[in-house]
């Protein structure tokens, strides 16, 4: 889809700054995705309280069974 908009010059030199793209239309792509990528990743602090941990659970006994 084409779509003209007006980027800010610093913002769009910061960018590439940070970026291995090469041209705008790839800097817009990995910038999309990258933002894509954290909205759905699950806040952390949405799950405080609904993870139930057991008092005699012992990881270090767990992890010798992996071993």
């Amino acid at each position: 889809m084409r779509t003209n908009i007006v980027i800010d010059d610093d913002l769009l030199n910061e960018a590439f700054s940070v970026s291995n793209a090469r041209t705008k239309k790839d800097l817009i792509h990995e910038a999309l995705t990258e933002f894509i990528r954290i909205k759905k990743r699950k806040d952390m602090t949405e799950l405080a309280g609904s993870i139930k941990f057991y008092k005699n659970y012992d990881h270090k006994k767990m992890r010798k069974l992996r071993e």
